[in-house]
């Protein structure tokens, strides 16, 4: 009895003792890790871009680094890994360590049409990534060579409506959001059209302006500056606003398809699991930089509206919506998987 007595007061004595352990480790874990997150970056951090240098992507993601590099105090090292529209530097991104020193300048065709157009991908674009903040919006323009007889989207449609799939329209990478926006305005409009892929935005463009096909969706930063020397005739814009750098041009839902809308977009993620101070501290830094005026003026003159998010959480919400909507959209367009 005494023993058993002795060891229920060892035990009293024990409990405290452990409860104050496990507090100190605790209260010692969140003390380093709000440290580790206070003192960053301590090095370099590496910006993965899933398309070649000197494209829309590229030209976006050093735009923002150099100025970011100056903020953090350290170097914002900017890798190109081009393949599979994006999906290659995803892949990577999703196996990265998430410690704050690995993110992407992320596209929408990465993120959101390569789940729904390849049959599988090594990621997944709702649970595997942090997002931090989209960077600019990027709205495909559909632009006709000027013999065509056609100058606004209405007279487009009645062409279409009148010679069914005789109008080709070519677009730069199978998957991407001018291929996806021509498939959604088909079945908007209730037309046909034969879309033609290109390996890039050159091709498709030096095609339309020699006169072999009839007319080209592509992002502004490619068609734009031959609208507005009178080259091609921009019908349409495919975003939810026109774009600053053909701000005469209507969107297609101004030109009779209200509900149309089909936005490209850049925004950085790290990998899924990456400390939440680093991405606010990220997210807060971004932001501080989209809203330089020469940045914003850099970005505008190729055609992207600077559009940050408010929050990571909001950034979230636009990627778990356009899964769906491009998910839909392949779907609906019976279009093979890859």
């Amino acid at each position: 009895m005494i023993a058993a007595d002795a060891g229920s007061s060892l035990r009293r004595l024990i409990r405290p003792s452990m409860r104050t352990a496990v507090a100190l480790a605790l209260s010692t874990f969140a003390a380093g890790t709000s440290l580790a997150a206070d003192v960053y970056p301590s090095k370099p951090v590496r910006v993965l871009v899933g398309f070649a240098a000197g494209g829309a992507n590229d030209l976006v993601a050093r735009a923002v680094t150099t100025r970011l590099s100056t903020r953090l105090g350290r170097p914002m090292v900017v890798e190109n890994r081009p393949g599979a529209g994006g999906n290659v530097a995803t892949e990577v991104l999703a196996r990265a360590a998430p410690d704050g020193y690995t993110m992407m300048l992320a596209s929408v065709s990465s993120v959101a049409m390569g789940p729904a157009i390849y049959k599988s991908v090594p990621y997944d674009p709702l649970k595997d990534f942090a997002p931090v903040t989209n960077a600019v919006t990027v709205p495909t323009l559909l632009a006709t060579h000027p013999s065509m007889s056609v100058r606004n989207l209405k007279e487009f449609v009645a062409l279409a409506r009148r010679q069914p799939g005789a109008i080709d329209v070519g677009f730069p990478g199978f998957g991407s959001i001018a291929h996806l926006a021509g498939e959604l305005f088909k079945r908007t409009a209730n037309i046909d059209f034969t879309l033609i892929p290109y390996k890039g935005g050159a091709p498709a463009l030096s095609d339309v302006m020699g006169g072999q096909i009839s007319a080209m969706m592509s992002v502004m930063s490619t068609t734009a500056p031959h609208v507005q020397s009178g080259r091609l005739v921009g019908l349409a814009v495919t975003g939810a606003k026109r774009s600053p750098a053909l701000p005469n041009v209507p969107t297609i839902a101004e030109s009779g398809y209200p509900g149309y809308e089909a936005d490209g977009w850049l925004g950085f993620l790290f990998p899924a699991g990456t400390h939440a101070d680093i991405v606010t501290r990220m997210h807060r830094d971004i932001l501080a930089v989209l809203a330089v005026p020469e940045v914003v003026t850099q970005l505008e003159n190729v055609g992207m509206a600077v559009e940050p998010s408010k929050s990571p959480d909001a950034f979230m919400a636009v990627i778990r919506t356009d899964v769906a909507k491009w998910k839909k959209v392949v779907q609906d367009a019976k279009i093979p998987l890859q």
